[in-house]
């Protein structure tokens, strides 16, 4: 199989791996964490400012592979206090128009770089 790799200006990535992988209809976007490409540094502030640092990276990757945020189909959110949840679904519904990606929401103990959410995306084609 012949993958396609994309690498975004305007994201960071923090290990070995792509930003997105293009495998024919879909395309499976890295998380991101909330890093400022500019810094290399996440971003300070609360879970608002690091959820929308999240969608800057995560759009710049989908326009690496000439998609935007129409193209999403599924999100994967994840969340070291599941008490910042309505907080980032705050900024989450200003990132799409309905009807919204397929979403899921997942707890965790901890994140790269101390962050307080990662989001992963799947774009479709066409």
């Amino acid at each position: 199989m012949n993958l396609k790799a994309y690498t975004a200006e305007g994201a960071v990535s923090v290990g070995p791996y792509s930003h997105a992988i293009d495998a024919g209809e879909f395309v499976y976007l890295s998380g991101q964490t909330p890093i400022d490409s500019t810094t290399g540094k996440l971003v300070e502030g609360d879970i608002s400012a690091q959820t929308l640092q999240c969608f800057k990276n995560l759009f710049c990757v989908l326009k690496a592979a000439k998609l935007t945020p129409d193209h999403v189909v599924k999100v994967n959110v994840y969340l070291t206090d599941m008490k910042n949840f309505t907080a980032m679904n705050e900024v989450y519904k200003t990132q799409f128009k309905e009807p919204y990606p397929a979403r899921t929401t997942i707890g965790v103990a901890s994140l790269p770089l101390d962050a307080q959410v990662e989001i992963e995306m799947i774009a479709k084609k066409g």
